[in-house]
């Protein structure tokens, strides 16, 4: 697989609605446009131009299954997520993750189940 670019905010929009739609994709172009927030106001020619555009980056796959196409995520949202969050931490951290932490945190109290959590993920990696 080519390496994974970021998208931008209106692709990541519409590839979250593929990878968070139960029952598991594939979805049609007219499922997704039912699933876009109200306030877009999306026409539907901009739609299938951006799903092309996800296609020829190789986010998806599309089939034509008699008039309507269906859309297959072909990178996990899991995946995207960890190329994104490399992403910011090596532009504004450079991958410093207490920096990070310091700066996310500032100002605000832990709770004791916020703590418990980072000290067993810390402790699962040694």
């Amino acid at each position: 697989m080519a390496e994974i670019k970021r998208l931008p905010d209106s692709e990541f929009e519409i590839m979250e609605i593929i990878w968070d739609n139960p029952p598991p994709p594939p979805m049609t172009t007219l499922q997704i446009m039912e699933k876009m927030k109200p306030d877009r106001n999306i026409k539907l020619q901009t739609l299938l131009t951006m799903l092309l555009r996800l296609t020829e980056k190789g986010f998806l796959t599309s089939a034509r299954v008699g008039r309507e196409r269906n859309y297959t995520p072909v990178i996990s949202k899991q995946a995207y997520m960890q190329v994104e969050t490399e992403t910011f931490m090596t532009r504004h951290y450079i991958h410093s993750m207490g920096s990070f932490i310091k700066t996310f945190y500032e100002g605000q109290e832990l709770s004791p189940d916020e703590i418990k959590e980072l000290k067993d993920w810390l402790a699962e990696r040694g």
